[in-house]
């Protein structure tokens, strides 16, 4: 059935729910992982349990919403562990980000099993899967490929890189890039694994590239080193495993079109499910400059020793269109003169394709130097081909400008991103298998309809699917108050406004600091800090002074600190206790008019006598503000406030709609009302 449940409360034997020898088996094993964990039985996490194992028992899918606090990894692990022996069929778990891959993989999947694995006919086999490029190359270690080339890209602090996925970086430890090599050889000379992970402390993604290959990169089975390939044997390994861990950019490469990534199996489960869509959006997105031209011909000089006359020229051509070209989204394509210029650049790498040819003639040796200039040849040659196509529709195209890029990027650049996912994800993810996907937050506004849509469920060719809310152990009505700033004006283009800097003084100085800032612009939380810093005698910390999981920590070691900053702030900071009883959030994260996907998408649903807005830009906003007011209960000790600066959360038609997607906090606008709360809270301490 298509139509969803949304019932929140707790299932048991006698409403409804199955009570057949399996479910029970499913709830001593429940009982006893939670035992082994030292926790203690929670219905919700018991109701999903029953949940996950019905699901994969009749294919249907399934998404779970169980709020933070509902221990929703045991819920299901735990049937999935399960299903995978007892039925002879691989599980496949996906996490948002290897953080979180890491604590499935080392700590809650392998309790599971100690705990579960005597009620089994056999020993449950657990593996963990990642990206080609997350493991060493013990071919290049041992020097079989030519040093990796400087590029745009190695500009002053990329040796800090990537430390959201790999938090051990730190700016002191090998500060030098050949202390940091000379470390990753003498730890790949050792290691069993090859995972990054396993590298401790970490080192830089340049410092990485000097012992790792991408997948096109790799020789395959004419590597002289095949014996001992890391990637390889975690495929392996994957492939006679019962439950694989990855994370969700394996999906999005598998979405994208490239299953193989993956190893066959029955069901999928997919943790932090809302980012799902993004992700795979991400993985299938490309651009095009003048640079990652260049370095595609430099290798095919220097490995390959063949002319690029040709695509030199193109790229010449390339660098004065696109200086022409307005930082706009391109409708209906790219213009004509501009999907010439990308044609000849298609058609130059192509040819340089054919010419960068290995010889695979018996008793040759394998060129890994013309493997990688073959490899970015042909990664041009895709990209180039997908805009220079005639328009179908299917993708969404536009150009940025160094002014209105993000970060240090100084390149004009061409993009290409999928207007539309959900059909990638059904036929590609979900297509003959079951999925359960879940999350703190699916269900927006109060309905489960939109991550459905994103994912490509419902309708015709979605297939059957259910939905149900476990809800939370927390008691959010007494444990915070959601404030609505109504007295303040509707926020405008300006980073601050001295009302708002008001209002957060007030606020931060009733909570004694304990303030995590959530900004929706990076100039935004920087104004914020500056002002706080010199009207408040609290420390104020601001994202970019150091890298963020060093923040992150001070702010949670010292109660009157307080935390500014953006996007990553909103979904990625779990600190329960003391140090966070106030979440600031300035106003509804819309996403910016000029997002040229979102913009694009909520164009197509209008066509089609939709609502883009409500679909595309509340939806998106809704998500962000459940995901930032879920910052501030982490524990059933937890207490605070929500402070929404943007008083459309009150007195816009869609404000409803957004706040019955946040936590049921008690609501207010009576601003003396929380600041005796806020002082309340800072005086116990």
């Amino acid at each position: 059935m298509d139509a969803p449940s949304t019932d929140q409360t707790p299932a048991g034997p006698g409403d409804g729910v199955a009570t057949d020898d399996a479910t029970a088996e499913i709830e001593a094993m429940l009982d006893a992982a939670v035992g082994v964990l030292g926790g203690r039985r929670r219905d919700g996490q018991a109701r999903m349990a029953r949940a996950v194992h019905e699901a994969v028992d009749s294919g249907e899918h399934l998404l779970v919403q169980a709020g933070t606090g509902t221990g929703k990894s045991l819920g299901y692990l735990v049937p999935a562990v399960r299903h995978a022996v007892t039925a002879d069929e691989r599980v496949v778990v996906s996490t948002a980000t290897l953080a979180l891959q890491r604590q499935v993989i080392t700590r809650d999947l392998p309790l599971v099993v100690e705990a579960v694995a005597p009620m089994l006919p056999r020993r449950p086999e657990i593996a963990l899967l990642k990206g080609w490029h997350n493991y060493a190359c013990a071919h290049k270690v041992a020097g079989g490929y030519p040093d990796e080339e400087p590029t745009l890209f190695d500009m002053p602090g990329a040796e800090h890189a990537g430390a959201a996925d790999h938090p051990r970086e730190s700016r002191s430890d090998d500060a030098s890039l050949g202390a940091q090599v000379v470390r990753a050889r003498e730890w790949a000379a050792t290691t069993d694994t090859g995972d990054r992970d396993d590298l401790v402390p970490g080192v830089s993604d340049k410092a990485w590239r000097q012992i790792s290959v991408t997948a096109l990169e790799c020789l395959g089975q004419r590597c002289p080193m095949l014996d001992g390939c890391f990637p390889e044997a975690a495929r392996a390994t994957a492939r006679e495993a019962d439950v694989v861990v990855t994370n969700h950019a394996m999906l999005g490469i598998a979405a994208s079109g490239s299953p193989v990534v993956l190893p066959e199996h029955s069901v999928v489960v997919v943790d932090e499910a809302h980012e799902l869509s993004d992700r795979v959006t991400a993985a299938a997105t490309v651009d095009l400059s003048v640079p990652t031209i260049e370095h595609a011909a430099r290798l095919a000089r220097r490995h390959g020793g063949v002319a690029t006359d040709d695509l030199d020229a193109a790229s010449r051509l390339l660098g004065t269109m696109l200086q022409q070209l307005p930082a706009e989204r391109f409708p209906a394509g790219l213009p004509d003169e501009a999907r010439v210029v990308v044609a000849a650049v298609r058609d130059a790498a192509r040819t340089l394709v054919s010419a960068l040819k290995p010889d695979t003639s018996p008793g040759a040796q394998p060129e890994p130097g013309v493997k990688m200039a073959q490899a970015a040849m042909l990664a041009l040659v895709e990209i180039a081909e997908r805009m220079a196509a005639d328009p179908t529709g299917h993708d969404v195209l536009w150009c940025t400008h160094p002014s209105e890029s993000w970060g240090q990027d100084t390149t004009t650049r061409l993009h290409a991103a999928p207007l539309a996912v959900n059909g990638l994800i059904r036929e590609n993810l979900l297509a003959e298998r079951t999925g359960v996907l879940t999350s703190a937050t699916l269900a927006l506004g109060g309905s489960f309809e939109h991550v459905a849509r994103t994912v490509g469920l419902g309708g015709d060719e979605g297939g059957a699917w259910e939905a149900m809310d476990v809800g939370s152990p927390f008691d959010y009505p007494r444990q915070g108050i959601l404030y609505v700033a109504k007295h303040l004006p509707t926020p405008g283009r300006e980073a601050a406004t001295e009302g708002q800097l008001d209002e957060i003084e007030s606020l931060v100085r009733a909570a004694g600091g304990r303030t995590l800032g959530l900004f929706s612009s990076r100039r935004a939380a920087q104004a914020a800090a500056e002002a706080m810093r010199e009207r408040l005698d609290v420390p104020v910390l601001c994202q970019g002074d150091d890298q963020l999981p060093t923040l992150v920590a001070q702010f949670a070691e010292d109660p009157e600190t307080c935390l500014f900053g953006t996007l990553s702030l909103w979904q990625g900071v779990d600190v329960p206790g003391p140090s966070c009883q106030l979440v600031l959030i300035d106003r509804i994260p819309f996403p910016r008019p000029d997002d040229p996907v979102k913009s694009a998408r909520a164009r197509v649903i209008e066509q089609s006598g939709g609502n883009g807005f409500m679909q595309v830009s509340a939806a998106h906003a809704a998500l962000l503000l459940a995901q930032g007011a879920g910052r501030l209960v982490r524990s059933v000790d937890d207490r605070g406030v929500v402070a929404v600066l943007d008083p459309r959360l009150e007195t816009a038609r869609y404000g409803q709609f957004l706040a019955r997607s946040m936590p049921p906090f008690w609501r207010t606008t009576d601003r003396p009302t929380v600041l005796a709360a806020l002082a309340r809270l800072a005086a116990l301490g």
